[in-house]
C-alpha cells in the first residue's frame, strides 16, 4: 500500500483525553458517525481483520464451529428466555413494517439455543461449541473513549453445550486458557482474569479479563499477597468490626463472607441495634459525597436527608473516589472526602459493631488489597441451564431421558481489544502496534521521493518484501522528513525503513523499530533478508509469551 493512495488524514492537534481515542482519531483509524458509532478506516480494518484471525484460530483450536446469527431478531425469541422484559433500554427494540416487535442483538444466547435446539437431540452430539464474529448493538447510555465503550460493535461470542457440570468446567478451563493465548498473541499478555458478577447473563461462575489502566471503567480488587482478584461488583464483602461486650481497646474481627448487618451480627452473636451502619449518597448537583452513619437496624430516610441538606441526592457510585473502603466504612480513623452525618439513632449507643476502614483480602485475610482500574477486554460465563430450560431445549441422555443441556458463553469485543492495545502500547507520538496485529509490518519512508534513485530503490525494496510475504506500507509522498516521520509514528508499524539520498550515498538503508529498541544500517543488497529476519524476531518475541493450549 502507498500512503499517497491511502484513504484518511492524520492530524497533529489533540482531539480527546483518552489516549487511544486521541491517537486513533488523529491517525486516521476511526471516524465518528454518531454517539458510540464509528466507521473504521483502512488501518483499523486491517487490525480488526488480524484480531479476528487470531480469534478464529484459537476458537477452532478448542473445537469451535463458526456460525452466524442474525443481528435483528423477533421479540418472541427473547420473550422465550424472559429477557425481553428483564433487560432495560440498552436492548434496542423496534417494530418492523408489519408491526411485529423486533430487537437488535446485544448478545446471542437466545439465538444460539434456537440454532442448537432439535439438531443436537442426543447425548452423542455433546459437547460442542459454536461461535460467531458479528455486529451487535447495545444502546449504551455512557458511550465514551472511542472504541472503548460504543453502541455498535463487532464481537466474538461463543456458546458451548454440555451434558454435565464437570464437562462444562473442563471446557471452561480450556476457553480460559484460549483467552490467555489470544491476549498474548495480540501483544498484551499482561491482561489478568478477575472474578466477576454474571449480571444479566446469569450463571454462578464468571470471569472478566482486564487490562489494568487508569482510564478503565471497572474497579478491581487485587491482593498481591495471595493473587486474589475480583471485580468490585463481585468481590466478597470484607467487614472488620469492633464487637466487644464491655469497653475495651478496639479490636478488628474478620467476618468472612457475611455481607449484611444481619449476617455480621449473627456471626458475632450480636443484634442489629448494637451495630453502626454506613450509607453513602451523592448530591445530584455536583456528585459530592454524603456519608451517613446510623444504627444498624434503622434505614436512612431519604426525604429527611434531602430536607436537611437542601439538596437532592442519589445512592453513591465509585465511592473509592471519596477515599472510602467499600464494605468496611466506619467512624474510627475515618478519612473521607465527604460530608459526614451521624443519625440521632446513635446517640448514647456504646460498644457498637462498625467498619474499621481497612481492606482485607478475602483469601489470605491480610491487609494487602489494592484497588485498580481496568478495561474489560473479554468475559466468560458458566451459564448452567438458565436458557435451555427457559427455551425448552432438551436431548436424550444415555437412559433415554429428556434432559436440558448445560451452557457456557465466552465473549471478546474486537474493537475494544484494538483500542485497549493502543491504550497500553503507545508513546507520546503514536501507537506502537505489536507486529501480530499491526496494520502493516513494515513502513518504508522514502525521503526525497522526487529523487530518481530514492524512488527506484524504495520501489524495488517494496516489491522484494511484498514477494516474500511481508505487509508493507510505502510513503511515497513528496513531503518533509518531519511530516513523514510524524505520520509514521501514527501508523505505528513495528519496523521502519528509511531511504534517502544520504543513506544511499553510503549504500545502506536505515532500519529502526517503532519502539526505538533497534537502529542499524543495512547494506542495500542485504536489506530484504535482514528486514524479514527482524519481522520474524518480533513475532518470536510475541509467541514466547503465549501459553500452551489445553
Amino acid at each position: 500500500m502507498k500512503v499517497s493512495q491511502l484513504l484518511g488524514e492524520r492530524y497533529k492537534d489533540r482531539v480527546a483525553d483518552i489516549e487511544s481515542q486521541n491517537l486513533m482519531t488523529r491517525g486516521g483509524y476511526i471516524k465518528q458517525v454518531g454517539n458510540g458509532i464509528y466507521s473504521l478506516l483502512p488501518p483499523a480494518k486491517r487490525i480488526q481483520n488480524k484480531i479476528e484471525r487470531i480469534l478464529r484460530e484459537e476458537m477452532d483450536l478448542i473445537d469451535g464451529q463458526e456460525v452466524l446469527f442474525p443481528v435483528a431478531m423477533p421479540a418472541a425469541l427473547w420473550q422465550s428466555s424472559g429477557r425481553w422484559d428483564s433487560i432495560g433500554s440498552e436492548l434496542l427494540r423496534f417494530k418492523d413494517r408489519s408491526g411485529a416487535d423486533m430487537c437488535l442483538g446485544m448478545t446471542h444466547e437466545e439465538a444460539a439455543v434456537h440454532m442448537a435446539n432439535n439438531i443436537a437431540g442426543t447425548y452423542q452430539k455433546y459437547p460442542f461449541m459454536i461461535y460467531q464474529i458479528q455486529t451487535k448493538f447495545r444502546d449504551e447510555p455512557r458511550a465514551r473513549g472511542g472504541l472503548i465503550r460504543v453502541r455498535e460493535f463487532t464481537m466474538k461470542d461463543a456458546y458451548s453445550f454440555h451434558t454435565s457440570q464437570a464437562d462444562l468446567e473442563q471446557y471452561y478451563d480450556r476457553c480460559y486458557r484460549a483467552y490467555e493465548r489470544i491476549y498474548a498473541r495480540a501483544g498484551i499478555p499482561e491482561v489478568i482474569a478477575v472474578k466477576s458478577d454474571s449480571g444479566m447473563m446469569g450463571g454462578k461462575v464468571s470471569h472478566e479479563f482486564m487490562l489494568l489502566t487508569d482510564i478503565g471503567e471497572d474497579t478491581l480488587v487485587i491482593c498481591p499477597e495471595c493473587g486474589y482478584r475480583a471485580n468490585m461488583e463481585a468481590a466478597e464483602c470484607i467487614v472488620h468490626n469492633e464487637a466487644d461486650a464491655v469497653l475495651k481497646p478496639l479490636q478488628s474481627v474478620y467476618t468472612g463472607e457475611a455481607k449484611t448487618i444481619e449476617d455480621v451480627c449473627l456471626l458475632l452473636g450480636s443484634k442489629a441495634e448494637k451495630s453502626c451502619k454506613a450509607v453513602v449518597y451523592q448530591r445530584n448537583a455536583d456528585d459530592s459525597f454524603v456519608l451517613i452513619f446510623t444504627r444498624g437496624d434503622v434505614e436512612v430516610n431519604e426525604t429527611k436527608l434531602t430536607n436537611y441538606l437542601k439538596a437532592a441526592v442519589h445512592p453513591a457510585v465509585d465511592i473509592e473516589n471519596a477515599n472510602l473502603c467499600a464494605g468496611n466504612i466506619g467512624p474510627v480513623e475515618l478519612s473521607a472526602k465527604a460530608t459526614v452525618l451521624f443519625d440521632r439513632s446513635l446517640v448514647g449507643a456504646t460498644n457498637l459493631i462498625c467498619g474499621a476502614n481497612k481492606e482485607a483480602c478475602p483469601s489470605c485475610h491480610r491487609h494487602s488489597i489494592r484497588i485498580r482500574r481496568g478495561i474489560e477486554v473479554g468475559n466468560i460465563f458458566q451459564l448452567g441451564r438458565r436458557y435451555t430450560e427457559a427455551m425448552g431445549m432438551t436431548y436424550d441422555d444415555e437412559n433415554g431421558n429428556r434432559v436440558n443441556p448445560i451452557m457456557g458463553c465466552y465473549g471478546i469485543g474486537v474493537g475494544r481489544l484494538m483500542a485497549s492495545v493502543c491504550e497500553e502500547k503507545h508513546d507520546q507520538y503514536g501507537p506502537i502496534w505489536p507486529i501480530t496485529i499491526a496494520p502493516w509490518e513494515v513502513e518504508i519512508c522514502a525521503l526525497r521521493c522526487d529523487n530518481a534513485q530514492v524512488k527506484a530503490e524504495a520501489a524495488s525494496l517494496y516489491d522484494a518484501l511484498t514477494r516474500r510475504g511481508a505487509e508493507v506500507l510505502l510513503d511515497d509522498r513528496a513531503v518533509s522528513a518531519g511530516f513523514m516521520f510524524s505520520d509514521a509514528d501514527l501508523f505505528g508499524c513495528p519496523v521502519r525503513v528509511i531511504i534517502s539520498p544520504k543513506t544511499l550515498g553510503r549504500g545502506v538503508i536505515e532500519l529502526v523499530t517503532r519502539d526505538k529498541s533497534l537502529k542499524e544500517d543495512v547494506a542495500l543488497a542485504d536489506a530484504p533478508a535482514r528486514i524479514m529476519a527482524l519481522i520474524q524476531e518480533l513475532k518470536d518475541q510475541i509467541w514466547a509469551k503465549v501459553p500452551e493450549s489445553i
